[in-house]
């Protein structure tokens, strides 16, 4: 069964909380990035971007150690401070007062990963894999928890909505109207309650972190074989996870950007696409697809719906029935010649958040010739393919909540 357990997180003191928490570094733009680093030294891109306290960029290896300097220094100013017991956090996040989460910050075991009780969904990029697991060496803390699900639990709902009723530790509003809330839980027995429902429970599902947490499980194994009394239980082999019910995650799209239709034309992409697919021209009116099996396209400043023929929908399995595959199988493959998904740079991204609206712009700026609009699956089919021990095409779920770094620090 898979093992939760309490941690003494780093974390900032209460009313530097705002100030120091930030989005991944490679969620902003130069320009956000360096407004903030700019204007708030408080901010935790200080410390993953430790070159700017000499106007210069400072990346890859030659970076990790003045990332552990920066971290440090943090802690020195008081900035930061170390929990004195172990504990686990409760984590809620209200996005512009319409979506919300609650879900656990505790410590996953990372050789639940190499089990199987933690299943997951994408493959990593191995050199990826191991570049991270040597900065986590160096530096020695993780400040990104990596979000995993679980079965709705009626005893942990129960015990997060009676700990919500008490002042939270921390409060805060950020500039992405996001306020979050946290509330420490350092009580021995509701600490116990809470590690042994988990541990009841048969398998979790990774949902967002799979490169974190394979470079952490990659570290602790190294660490392991270095460390004659092993035991199992050092700090080293568990990794700083978010645990929320599977019905609270938000799944998104990521829609399909295209530069060019490989040599065809418009007319010859067209009839091409016609041998699997339903098309309607829609013209000017705006179309986003509201069921599986049905995507939208934008080229040449028209909307289009493309249904998967009725032939095309005897699947071998759950990887072939996901939107992501059929478009890759059916399009992007055979008609777009585009075999590699992560490294061809005619293709681009856009997550659903930016939805058709930004594939239309970018189309019509001519920056892509063709985009695809997506439906967004569903947990279930997460879970299958992970069950079937599949792996979805990247950039085929963008899953929502997105922590913020700095929150709770884990140092092994």
């Amino acid at each position: 069964m898979p093992k939760v357990k309490a941690f003494k997180a780093t974390r900032p003191s209460r009313d530097k909380i705002s100030l120091v928490a930030s989005r991944p570094y490679e969620s902003y733009t130069k320009a956000e990035r360096e407004a903030r680093l700019d204007h708030n030294p408080f901010s935790f891109l200080h410390i993953v971007n430790p070159g700017y306290k000499y106007r210069k960029e400072i990346s890859g290896r030659k970076a990790f150690s003045l990332v552990k300097n920066r971290f440090e220094e943090f802690k020195e100013e008081g900035s930061f401070i170390n929990e004195k017991k172990p504990c686990i956090y409760l984590h809620q996040i209200v996005l512009r007062n319409t979506l919300k989460f609650t879900g656990f910050i505790a410590c996953c075991h990372a050789e639940d990963y190499k089990n199987n009780q933690i299943k997951i969904h994408e493959d990593t990029i191995q050199s990826k894999v191991n570049l991270f697991s040597e900065y986590l060496k160096t530096v020695k803390f993780n400040a990104d928890p990596v979000l995993i699900t679980y079965p709705n639990h009626k005893g942990l709902d129960e015990l997060a909505n009676a700990k919500i009723k008490e002042r939270p530790e921390y409060e805060f509003t950020t500039t992405s109207r996001e306020t979050h809330y946290l509330w420490l839980i350092d009580d021995d027995e509701s600490i116990q309650k809470i590690e042994a429902e988990f541990e009841a429970m048969p398998t979790f599902y990774l949902a967002d972190g799979h490169h974190r947490f394979s470079s952490s499980f990659q570290l602790a194994d190294k660490m392991a074989k270095e460390n004659p009394n092993h035991t199992g239980d050092e700090d080293y082999n568990f990794v700083m996870s978010y645990l929320i019910p599977e019905s609270q995650l938000k799944i998104l799209e990521f829609n399909r950007l295209i530069k060019d239709l490989n040599g065809l034309s418009k007319e010859e992409f067209l009839i091409q696409l016609d041998e699997n697919f339903r098309i309607e021209n829609r013209g000017q009116h705006y179309y986003k697809p509201t069921q599986k099996h049905h995507f939208s396209m934008y080229l040449d400043g028209e909307f289009y719906s493309l249904y998967l023929r009725k032939k095309n929908l005897n699947f071998t399995d759950a990887l072939a029935a996901l939107d992501a595959q059929i478009l890759y199988h059916f399009v992007l493959q055979p008609i777009l010649g585009i075999q590699d998904l992560r490294n061809n740079e005619r293709i681009a991204y856009a997550q659903g958040q930016k939805e058709m609206a930004y594939v239309k712009g970018n189309v019509d700026i001519e920056k892509f010739q063709v985009g695809f609009g997506m439906f967004p699956c569903a947990i279930e089919e997460i879970k299958t393919i992970a069950d079937q021990g599949l792996k979805m095409p990247p950039k085929t779920t963008y899953i929502l909540p997105k922590l913020r770094s700095g929150v709770t620090i884990h140092e092994f």
